[in-house]
């Protein structure tokens, strides 16, 4: 081949390859594009015709103590093992996480049985073996670290109250202190004669903080010789919740949820592994230094009980929330009682139920009146057992508990533990209760789990749901996404679904028992889960109304749903749409029987770059809503844009009109997805 032949066949080649090349790149743009531009339409009827009220309780929350969410965390008591119980009631007992300050040459700790408190008869017995000349600087004694350790905050009180003996002087230094003792927060002495204390006393004192530290203790601590006993030690920040007890950013942050309902206290931790270390109610009642707290063997930690029956109530009041108070019903994860055997059980919750109903002359009542409250709770709603459908008493105990219940309290809605989205219910209920965990693809597919439902028996109450397998980690994009197209199934089927919750609410970052939940914390700082972050697009839905509303178009991985609401005295049309998918999906959105126009809207999206991505401590806000306005054009169609792995809401503000004159488009529609 000569070299004029050589070069015009390189030319040709050159030509072919970037024709070829070409067309390859123009293959590409027209899939983009074409991908870009394919629509998925959901058509909403928004006509008083087919609308239909959404039950005003369809979304709360589950309260369970697990993961240590009320002990080291809800409940703000800094103090762990206060009482000095948690070793159990053989002497000499471990007071775990309570620690000695001192060697074996100058202090020796025992606990003995000699405490005033009948139902807590374990007492820490503190000698002090050396004298102001011999004792280490700073003394001897012991100290408490809290819950993973103590928050002091430079500038607060907090209240610390202590019970102790002697048969001698004392001059004790009651303190908190930086995690090794080396720095002192805030101090106060006991100094007391042996007359004074030859008999329990109360001692209370208010310290204010000169410094700050999340990791904190408190110690006591004394160079003087002799014998001192100690019990029933707390230690309370008095920011707390109007008082209550409730640490305020973890309260803020159910309350920013706006749940209609709150169930409590479990859940498992009701059940107990063995009936022996179940929660029982009449325990967690009265003054605190009469409970004698218990072992949830379940989740493997001792409570002391502080946040009990009483405060169960007090919580769902603050919350603005109904109280959806579970039982045992004589049943554990390992033993049962025999309905012949179970009215002791029976009676339990009936008084319980006076408890929270009864008036301040009842014999259960009183005692809640005694407690603060004379007024009684509403309590509307009861849960006979949880997940114990399946155990061989379980029929033959609801029956019983039924029966006395609605001879007693006729009003008051029951909650079976039995399953009947599939298929009825052999037995009575005014609910039933339903729980899931899976995977978050299969939990996006579940949306429509509802839609062939019974309608003539007992309404759901999905009381446990969540994306926890392998795909879940710690609480990421991906579980969140499977979730929220889940809620929207639940949303549109809400005249069988009547409630909602998500499990588990809390988790103490240094008690992951399980995992993934929904808000994570520590002693002094928390964050969302984008599971937590989902629950927030549903915040107006309890109360509003349903618009009939179909998906047409490619659609295995977008679900919709559309509401009308009320706020502020506007009416406002949402459209709720997840994209499980990997591209970016157009939504046009077509309404009818509309006589309004919008006038006003904006949207929120959940996304990330990846579906693996968490929040964190370190990165608290990676995945959050993101809010922005939304422009207003003259086109026929409402279209939005939905990111790839998103959950986006529009909210539509509407004005009454014969038409639709002004609908909007996504201004982000083909330049972000954000």
């Amino acid at each position: 081949m000569d070299m004029e032949t050589s070069w015009r066949f390189l030319r040709s080649v050159c030509l072919l390859s970037f024709i070829l090349g070409s067309f390859s790149v123009y293959q590409t743009l027209c899939l983009v594009d074409a991908q870009e531009d394919a629509i998925v339409t959901l058509q909403v009827d928004a006509s008083n015709v087919t609308r239909r009220p959404i039950p005003e309780t369809l979304f709360g929350i589950f309260f369970e103590e697990i993961n240590h969410a009320g002990a080291g965390g809800l409940w703000a008591e800094l103090v762990s093992n206060r009482g000095f119980e948690a070793g159990g009631q053989i002497i000499p007992s471990n007071i775990w996480p309570w620690s000695i300050i001192g060697d074996e040459s100058s202090i020796y700790v025992v606990t003995d049985r000699s405490s005033c408190f009948e139902r807590n008869k374990i007492a820490l017995r503190m000698e002090v073996l050396c004298d102001s000349n011999s004792c280490p600087l700073g003394g001897v004694g012991v100290y408490n670290p809290g819950y993973w350790g103590m928050n002091i905050e430079e500038g607060k009180k907090y209240k610390v109250v202590l019970y102790v003996r002697s048969t001698g002087d004392i001059d004790v230094s009651v303190s908190f202190t930086s995690s090794n003792g080396s720095v002192t927060l805030a101090s106060e002495n006991i100094i007391a004669l042996a007359s004074d204390l030859l008999n329990w006393t109360k001692k209370e004192m208010l310290l204010e903080a000169n410094g700050t530290d999340n990791g904190a203790r408190l110690q006591f601590t004394t160079t003087k010789k002799g014998s001192i006993w100690f019990d029933q030690v707390s230690a309370m920040p008095m920011d707390t919740y109007k008082g209550h007890g409730f640490r305020n950013d973890l309260f803020q942050m159910m309350v920013d949820l706006k749940p209609r309902f709150i169930r409590f206290p479990g859940g498992c931790f009701v059940e107990g592994d063995w009936l022996g270390n179940a929660f029982r109610w009449k325990e967690t009642v009265r003054a605190w230094e009469e409970r004698p707290g218990h072992y949830g063997d379940v989740w493997k930690y001792w409570t002391d009980d502080g946040l009990g029956h009483f405060e169960f109530f007090q919580l769902a009041e603050d919350l603005g929330a109904s109280p959806i108070w579970v039982f045992n019903n004589g049943i554990s994860h390992n033993d049962q009682v025999e309905t012949k055997n179970v009215m002791p059980f029976v009676q339990e919750a009936i008084d319980g139920i006076e408890f929270a109903r009864g008036d301040s002359n009842s014999t259960w009542g009183s005692v809640r009146a005694a407690m603060g409250h004379p007024e009684p709770f509403e309590l509307k709603y009861v849960a006979v057992g949880n997940e114990d459908c399946f155990k061989s008493y379980y029929r033959g105990n609801y029956l019983e508990f039924y029966n006395a219940i609605k001879k007693a309290y006729p009003d008051i809605k029951i909650i079976s533990n039995c399953d009947a989205s599939a298929k009825p219910l052999d037995h009575p209920a005014d609910y039933f209760d339903y729980h899931i965990y899976t995977l978050a693809r299969d939990l996006f597919s579940k949306s429509h789990d509802f839609d062939n439902t019974p309608r003539n028996g007992p309404k759901a109450f999905v009381s446990e749901y969540a994306v926890n397998k392998a795909d879940a980690k710690n609480g990421n994009l991906l579980a969140a996404l499977g979730e929220a197209a889940f809620l929207l199934g639940l949303e549109k089927n809400s005249d069988i679904v009547e409630m909602v919750s998500y499990a588990p609410l809390f988790v103490n970052t240094n008690d992951r028992r399980w995992i993934p939940d929904a808000i994570v914390f520590n002693s002094s700082h928390l964050y969302g889960t984008p599971s937590y972050w989902v629950q927030h697009f549903f915040t107006e839905s309890s109360g509003a109304t349903l618009l009939n509303s179909t998906l047409k178009g490619k659609t295995s991985s977008v679900e919709a749903s559309a509401i009308s609401f009320q706020t502020n005295g506007k009416d406002y049309i949402q459209i709720k749409a997840v994209n499980f998918g990997e591209q970016s999906v157009n939504l046009k959105v077509a309404v009818t029987g509309l006589m309004a126009k919008f006038y006003g809207s904006k949207k929120k999206v959940l996304t990330s770059a990846s579906v693996m991505d968490e929040n964190s401590f370190s990165n608290p806000n990676m995945i959050v809503p993101q809010e922005s306005l939304l422009e207003m054009t003259e086109q026929e169609d409402l279209m939005f844009v939905l990111p790839p792995h998103s959950f986006s809401s529009f909210d539509l503000l509407t004005e009454s009109e014969n038409v639709i004159k002004m609908p909007i488009s996504d201004s982000y529609k083909k330049t972000s997805t954000m």
